[in-house]
């Protein structure tokens, strides 16, 4: 029988305790950010079609990563590829298949999210996804789309630990309805404002006068700066509590930001939302630092708006939505990217890995004695 260090054992212990312990969503804790309604699920997957699988990886001592898929529609994207775009707000990092985004104006796979290292073995794997689909036999290019965050601070980034299997089985595992938050998928190893990040989602539904129209966001939060919620400065003031100096501290870190929407958009509009989702980050208290990649993809699965791979037409129609229809979609994105990023570290228990480094969690009780506070 195998025997375990004492270390070990309590490492284990606490992990299984910290896995038991169920956190809530910002809003369940009673701070509804923004003023637009979310949808069913607030979630991503509240845009019909979308569905997101996590594969997590904790093992040992040293190892915390994960992988996270999201499909923007349950058919083959290759075949039906939906109109997409990226916007940066700091380049320091791998975004892989930007550049063809950017020139085609469109996505034809899912999105993989994972750690800095593991972008090619992810990229392997969704081009070996892409290829397997019936239709798609005499296909000689794909363009895989893989984001990532460093989460060399609570994982073994270096061990690569993240195999082919692990992202063709989040893309397996990927459903409709509520998403799994915290640290799970590319999210168990993450660090967000000093404190445990993770996945995090949220929605916005628009009112019918308005067009009706869903935007989801779903986030890999992994980034500093001074954590404000719902405009409060909460960071400030634990900051205060745990007497640590802002500019002393290592604020770097990325934050990736899917956004998906059914509103029928092009390329150019939903560069736009992208812009605006971003907006999320600095609404939290993001600054998007020196060291930080903080990128956004937004598609939109509107079926008006997809483009057939084959076509024997020299010209596509689209219907999209007029410029002057989306403002409300960028008060939307705004809106539920910030709510996303605040329920990646809501919904995040404290954690222990590589190297024994510990973070922890956000500590809600003293969250909502600060902000009875500051309301006073």
């Amino acid at each position: 029988m195998k025997k375990f260090s004492l270390t070990g054992l309590l490492i284990f212990c606490l992990l299984i305790i910290s896995l038991a312990a169920e956190r809530p969503r910002i809003r369940q804790f009673g701070i509804a950010i923004g003023i637009l309604q979310p949808g069913l699920n607030n979630a991503i997957t509240d845009v019909e079609g979308v569905k997101v699988g996590h594969v997590t990886l904790i093992k040992g001592a040293n190892i915390r990563t994960g992988v996270t898929a999201i499909l923007p529609h349950c058919g083959n994207i290759f075949q039906d590829k939906v109109p997409a775009a990226v916007c940066i707000a700091n380049g320091y990092g791998k975004l892989m298949g930007s550049t063809q985004i950017e020139e085609l104006g469109n996505m034809e796979t899912p999105i993989i999210l994972t750690n800095t290292l593991s972008v090619p073995v992810a990229a392997n794997a969704l081009i070996s996804y892409i290829l397997s689909l019936p239709g798609n036999e005499q296909i000689f290019s794909v363009n895989a789309v893989v984001g990532e965050t460093n989460d060399g601070m609570l994982n073994d980034i270096r061990g690569r630990h993240i195999t082919e299997k692990h992202v063709l089985d989040a893309i397996k595992n990927a459903s409709s309805g509520p998403v799994e938050e915290g640290a799970v998928g590319a999210g168990t190893g993450t660090i967000c404002f000093g404190f445990k990040g993770g996945i995090g989602t949220s929605s916005r539904k628009l009112p019918e006068s308005r067009g009706g129209y869903i935007v989801g966001v779903l986030v890999q939060s992994n980034h500093g700066g001074i954590l404000r919620i719902n405009g409060f400065p909460v960071g400030k003031e634990l900051r205060t509590h745990v007497k640590k100096n802002p500019l002393e501290e290592n604020l770097e870190g990325s934050c990736m930001v899917i956004v998906a929407t059914d509103a029928p958009l092009d390329s150019r509009n939903l560069k736009r939302l992208a812009k605006r989702a971003l907006l999320g980050i600095a609404r939290s208290g993001g600054y998007y630092s020196n060291g930080s990649g903080d990128y956004a993809i937004a598609f939109s699965t509107a079926k008006e708006v997809r483009i057939p791979h084959k076509s024997k037409d020299q010209t596509i129609s689209l219907e999209i939505l007029k410029n002057n229809y989306m403002s409300p979609l960028f008060l939307a994105a705004a809106e539920a990217t910030e709510e996303a990023i605040l329920n990646s570290m809501f919904k995040a228990n404290p954690m222990t890995g590589n190297n024994d480094h510990h973070v922890n969690a956000l500590p809600l009780k003293m969250i909502k004695t600060l902000m009875k506070g500051l309301q006073q």
